[in-house]
This record gives C-alpha cells, sequence and structure tokens, in this order.
C-alpha cells in the first residue's frame, strides 16, 4: 500500500510548490486536494461531521490551479482532485482544465470525483439538489467523451454538446483514473457503473468493508481503493491493507509553512517504521 498526503490548501498555509516538494521528496506518492468553491453565508447545510463547520472550508485554493503548480515542482507524485465537485463544474472546461494538468504532469493526474454535501453551496451554482446524482454521472460520462473521442458529442437530459474538438487529450490511455468520493448505496452503483476506483473518508473499518464488499459483488473490473483524510494511525492502516487498498492518503492538518513541514517529517517517519 502506497501513502500520500490529503489536505485543504488555504491562502494563509503553506505554500503549494513548498508543499508539493516536501511531499516528492520525503517518499509520499500523491497529493490530493479537495475542494469547496466558496460556503454560503446562511449555513444552512450541516456541516457532516458534526459542530462548527472549520474555516479550512472557506478558503480554499481551486484544486485544478494547485496541482497545476505542484505538477510543475514535481516529477513523481500522483495529482488528486479529492474530490472535485463536478456537480458545480462545467464539464466541458474541467476536461481541459484535467486533461491540461495530465500533460503537464506527463500523466500524473487522477481525478476524483463526487456530489458533495453542502447543499446551499450546490443551489449556488444552478444545481438542483434532487438531480445532482444524474447530473454527476452525465458530467463524468461527457468529460469521458471528450477525453477519448475527437470530435466528441454527448446528449443527454443535462449535458448536451454537438461533435466538437477538444485538445489537450490526456497522457494516460484511455484517460485518467477516476475515483468516486461518497458513502452510499448511490456510490457503490456510481463507482460500478463507471468502471471507477472509490475514495473513501476514515470511515469505521465495518462501514468500508460493506461499502467494498458491495462494489465488489457488482463490479466487473478490479476496483482501486484510496482514500481521504486518514489519521496517522498504523492499526488503521493495517486494516485498509488488508482490505485491499492501493493508497492511504494521511490527513495534514491545515497549517503553516514550519509546521507543516513537522508534521510531514513525523509522518514520514511513521511509514517508515511501518514498513519495516
Amino acid at each position: 500500500m502506497e501513502f500520500g498526503i490529503s489536505t485543504f490548501v488555504n491562502d494563509d498555509t503553506i505554500d503549494t510548490v513548498s508543499l508539493a516538494k516536501a511531499i516528492e521528496e520525503r517518499g509520499f506518492h500523491a497529493l490530493t486536494i479537495a475542494e469547496h468553491t466558496h460556503i454560503p453565508a446562511s449555513r444552512e447545510s450541516a456541516y457532516p461531521m458534526g459542530g462548527e463547520l472549520p474555516s479550512i472550508y472557506y478558503r480554499t485554493l481551486d484544486p485544478f490551479v494547485t496541482l497545476a503548480a505542484a505538477a510543475a515542482v514535481t516529477s513523481r507524485i500522483e495529482l488528486i482532485t479529492g474530490i472535485a465537485l463536478l456537480i458545480q463544474r462545467d464539464p466541458i472546461i474541467t476536461a481541459k482544465e484535467a486533461a491540461s494538468i495530465d500533460l503537464l504532469s506527463g500523466g500524473r493526474f487522477v481525478f476524483g470525483v463526487g456530489a458533495g454535501w453542502n447543499i446551499e453551496e450546490l443551489r449556488h451554482h444552478g444545481t438542483d439538489p434532487k438531480t445532482r446524482g444524474a447530473l454527476l454521472d452525465e458530467r463524468i460520462e461527457a468529460i469521458q467523451a471528450l477525453w477519448t473521442d475527437e470530435p466528441a458529442e454527448y446528449h443527454g437530459r443535462f449535458v448536451d454538446f454537438d461533435p466538437s474538438y477538444l485538445r489537450p487529450k490526456p497522457v494516460q490511455k484511455p484517460h485518467p483514473p477516476i475515483l468516486i468520493g461518497g458513502d452510499s448505496d448511490a456510490t457503490v452503483k456510481r463507482v460500478i457503473r463507471h468502471r471507477a476506483g472509490w475514495m473513501s473518508n476514515p470511515l469505521p473499518v465495518e462501514r468500508l468493508t460493506k461499502r467494498i464488499e458491495q462494489m465488489r459483488a457488482g463490479a466487473e473490473h478490479d476496483v482501486p481503493l484510496t482514500t481521504f483524510g486518514t489519521p496517522a494511525n498504523p492499526s488503521y492502516w493495517d486494516s485498509l491493507q488488508t482490505l485491499g487498498y492501493r493508497q492511504a492518503n494521511l490527513l495534514l492538518p491545515t497549517k503553516p509553512l514550519d509546521e507543516s513541514l513537522r508534521i510531514l517529517d513525523d509522518f514520514a517517519d511513521k511509514v517508515e517504521k511501518y514498513r519495516r
């Protein structure tokens, strides 16, 4: 099992270039970046973990810009959206942004996507919460078409465009890996439908086991398993490895430069001891 780093990059924390270099220098496998376009001041959407919504959600940098900057100063680590809120994004622009990062990085981009939980946030983008699952499916399919076909076209209920040329195409063939975030029966169906992988939050092991069994029972492909927000807990890592996870992305707290580097050093030391 490989170890990466997942985090919220803010405007008052370790800068993206220093972060990406530090992750690669310490032997980690990936950088996974969270997304929120904005947080509505009304706060009508409850924070899923309970309590007050942490300020890190208010201040996230755009994940595609962040990963493009990381691509320019690294040569090895995977660059992952964890997760891109595709129900809030134009699929044609997103397809170009993602393919551009894949090209700039030499084929290291991984497309993590999901429907999100902040209902007011997605409403501000004109998305109907009742149809966000169907919208997500169509946008995934449309982006896959734009990545692989030339010209590409897609005709759905929510996404509809005639034959069109879009460049660049991704370096990875047929396209970059797709990971679906979420914890629901709909997530399971989506992973199966799109022959995708699963990006899980730090759920209890019993919950992970249930979802993975559902996916493996229905899928005709080997479902890649990765994480966002994994705690620095070797016993939890043991469970992930037993379940067949390819990658665990440890949660780096959103902190300034020096503190972030100290935490990364601590994580690297724990991973090295774990591998012995």
